[in-house]
């Protein structure tokens, strides 16, 4: 199969455009339908990478450390991620804590490990074992992770909880928070640029 790189089609409509550097800020949108056809990437793929193991870090600490330290009467109690979920599937909320586990956990887990193995492999230029699954897996699971929409909910239930207790956020959320921001630097790029930086390497 014969490549062009210097055209690009838009994924919705297959309108083709001849590919033009793009300056720092710029995105290219399709004239026809308003898609979004390619991004600037203004960090190269070892910065990426390196992000990427940071979120893992910080992934980590975020699952493993306390949200929140609640106290009362001189009683005090704090959870973590993983408390919250076995206390709401105790509780009878299995559902809700199903889909916590899986926005909050799971999904940004596969999220994180996908980018870093075919990153890891970009950054020499090659592509990952699996790589074309990696990227798709990626694309679907994107909208799942949530961790934007957790922050939001946490910084609501810790103002109305500070009428009734005293709150002391924990290493967790702030961990959290730090990962929001990671997360949102790095949506920032366009991962479909891999295909183009990427090649195969045969055995």
């Amino acid at each position: 199969m014969q490549k062009a790189p210097d055209l690009i089609i838009c994924e919705h409509c297959d309108t083709v455009y001849q590919r033009r550097h793009l300056a720092r800020g710029e995105v290219a949108q399709c004239v026809n339908c308003g898609a979004v056809l390619e991004r600037h990437q203004w960090l190269g793929l070892d910065a990426q990478y390196a992000l990427i193991v940071a979120a893992a870090i910080v992934f980590v600490i975020a699952n493993v450390s306390p949200i929140v330290t609640l106290g009362f009467s001189g009683m005090v109690a704090d959870t973590t991620l993983w408390g919250a979920v076995i206390a709401m599937w105790n509780d009878g909320a299995q559902i809700v804590a199903a889909l916590t586990a899986l926005t909050l956990f799971f999904f940004p887990l596969v999220q994180i490990a996908l980018f870093g193995w075919v990153l890891a492999y970009g950054r020499r230029g090659w592509r990952a074992p699996g790589f074309g699954l990696a990227m798709s897996t990626l694309v679907h699971i994107k909208p799942w992770s949530m961790i934007e929409v957790f922050m939001l909910g946490v910084l609501v239930a810790v103002v109305k909880a500070h009428t009734y207790f005293d709150v002391v956020p924990g290493i967790g959320v702030w961990a959290f928070g730090f990962l929001t921001v990671l997360i949102t630097v790095f949506a920032s790029h366009d991962p479909r640029n891999l295909w183009d930086v990427t090649r195969e390497v045969r055995r």
